[in-house]
């Protein structure tokens, strides 16, 4: 039984999760309030205020004090300098969207996520992708893949892959370590790679043969922009790889020298800005939008979790959350639900609570436990919209680019590929009610020519 010190009322964790049924249930409910930044930070503010008030009554400001400094201030920091050199990144262009070409942007992004994050990578390849498929009328599923794989799975061998693994990485885990999840990287995306190809193959084939004879035609080479901007990428990499306490003794004497780290990846963004083309930047649509909603909404977050966080660690042992696979199961299953990076936080916190030993101990906590609450966090983070960042920006270009049928909630590939027919027909029929937009004035003076090569090559509908 906890002392007094060690009391946390259930109503002050009610409020974290009132922030997080506020991220699931508003958008979907009142789209036209949630839709404004200022109305996201609005909504942290009233929860996170009778939060912070309440901490500080209780004597627990400190534990206030270190999320707030040292974990949400980096958390921020480092996604926005990803965001914003990123953006200075632009690749365009239009080439035939065969499954092979599509399986390899995705094969692609699986290995650029884990050392440029998942919110880069997705931002960087989202929009050549859907350029390179915009001929083609069954396409659902290459977005609903990429978000399985280029926004979540892809992301678990470094801490710059996925934000969970970041504020891990924060609590002591090693830059490092996390490379020894490559076997369960390796295999998710290999099997995640293997279905798409053979979904979109049997889609390709079902395809109407004008949609096929067009995107056989309208081709432009791919073109990249802003190239010099993976230099600066490469800078924030080594930035979180080595400027920490276990390189810089300085750093592990005095806590406030971590922020060495920080000033030299926010040096990173700003030479970015700098330095990138802004024509790169305007074709890409960027705006700091994205980041301040990402800012605002895990305000709260960061701040409504620290008595939850608190409440596990001192109440573990009544919770019988202790082997691996309960820790991998129970994480995984929230991230889903919920956002996967204060879920890991908080399986993180209940396995330091357990006090278990091992022979490797990671961050205080048996190295299996970690394992099991990153690969979760990270792997079920695609299940639905609201379980990673990057799926919500992934679905809102998509639907910029004329994908309304995107919208619903679970995105998980690998339901897709359970019942890849009925897909397929969803996905022919919203085709048909969206249309195939509209055609370009190139394919619209050569109308006569197609519709004799489609004839040629026995296919005879327009789709």
């Amino acid at each position: 039984m906890p002392d007094a010190r060690h009391q946390i009322s259930l109503l002050a964790v009610t409020l974290f999760l009132l922030m997080l049924a506020a991220i699931a249930v508003l958008p979907l409910f009142s789209h036209r309030f949630w839709e404004r930044n200022l109305n996201k930070l609005l909504v942290a503010g009233v929860l996170s205020v009778p939060a912070a008030a309440y901490l500080v009554l209780a004597g627990h400001q400190a534990h206030l004090w270190h999320t707030l400094v040292f974990d949400y201030v980096p958390f921020v920091i480092l996604l926005g300098a990803l965001f914003a050199i990123t953006g200075g990144i632009s690749v365009t262009g239009d080439i035939e969207a065969t499954p092979a070409v599509n399986t390899g942007f995705l094969a692609l992004g699986a290995l650029l996520a884990s050392f440029m994050g998942t919110t880069g990578a997705s931002m960087l390849l989202i929009r050549p992708l859907l350029q390179t498929n915009r001929e083609r009328t069954l396409k659902v599923h290459t977005v609903l893949f990429f978000i399985g794989i280029v926004a979540n799975c892809c992301g678990v061998l470094t801490p710059l892959g996925d934000p969970p693994l970041f504020v891990l990485y924060l609590r002591g885990v090693p830059f490092a370590w996390f490379f020894q999840l490559w076997p369960q990287w390796l295999f998710v995306n290999s099997v995640l790679l293997a279905v798409y190809y053979f979904v979109d193959t049997y889609c390709h084939r079902r395809e109407p043969g004008i949609a096929l004879v067009r995107d056989e035609l309208l081709i432009t080479p791919i073109r990249v922009q802003g190239k010099r901007n993976a230099l600066f990428l490469l800078g924030v990499v080594l930035s979180v790889a080595l400027l920490n306490e276990q390189y810089i003794e300085l750093i592990r004497a005095n806590p406030l020298a971590k922020f060495i780290r920080e000033v030299a990846i926010l040096s990173m963004a700003l030479l970015s800005l700098a330095v990138s083309p802004r024509h790169a930047r305007e074709r890409n649509n960027f705006t700091w939008g994205p980041i301040e909603e990402v800012a605002y909404l895990f305000l709260g977050i960061f701040v409504t979790m620290v008595p939850c966080v608190l409440y596990l660690e001192w109440n573990a042992h009544a919770l019988g959350v202790v082997s691996p696979i309960q820790f991998y199961y129970a994480t995984g299953s929230l991230s889903s639900i919920l956002d996967n990076t204060p879920t890991a936080v908080t399986f993180y916190s209940l396995a330091v609570g357990l006090g278990q030993t091992a022979p490797e101990m990671v961050a205080s906590v048996p190295g299996v436990l970690v394992e099991a609450i990153a690969a979760g966090a990270v792997f079920f983070g695609s299940l639905t919209y609201i379980g990673n960042g990057p799926n919500f920006m992934v679905k809102a270009i998509a639907e910029e680019n004329g994908h309304p049928h995107a919208r619903f909630l679970p995105v998980h590939p690998v339901l897709l590929a359970t019942r890849p027919a009925a897909r397929v027909r969803a996905g022919a029929v919203a085709a048909a009610l969206t249309g195939v937009a509209h055609e370009p004035r190139a394919l619209v003076s050569s109308r006569n020519a197609f519709t004799a090569r489609a004839n040629a090559s026995g296919c005879s509908r327009w789709g």
